[in-house]
């Protein structure tokens, strides 16, 4: 299970994103693509963990 405050990133690659909430069975990420802070969410399934790191969940 993924966590608020944890990295991750979609399956096929790129961008590193920070878990900031769910929603609708959707988890809420943001993450900076350079010029500003972008917000989406996704299906778990879509996303994995980067790192061996593991936030409390809130």
């Amino acid at each position: 299970m993924l966590v608020i405050g944890q990295e991750v990133q979609l399956q096929e690659g790129e961008p590193a994103m920070i878990v900031t909430g769910y929603a609708s069975g959707m988890i809420e990420c943001r993450w900076y693509d350079g010029h500003c802070v972008r917000q989406e969410a996704f299906r778990e399934e879509e996303l994995i963990a980067v790192g061996g790191e593991h936030q409390q969940a809130c």
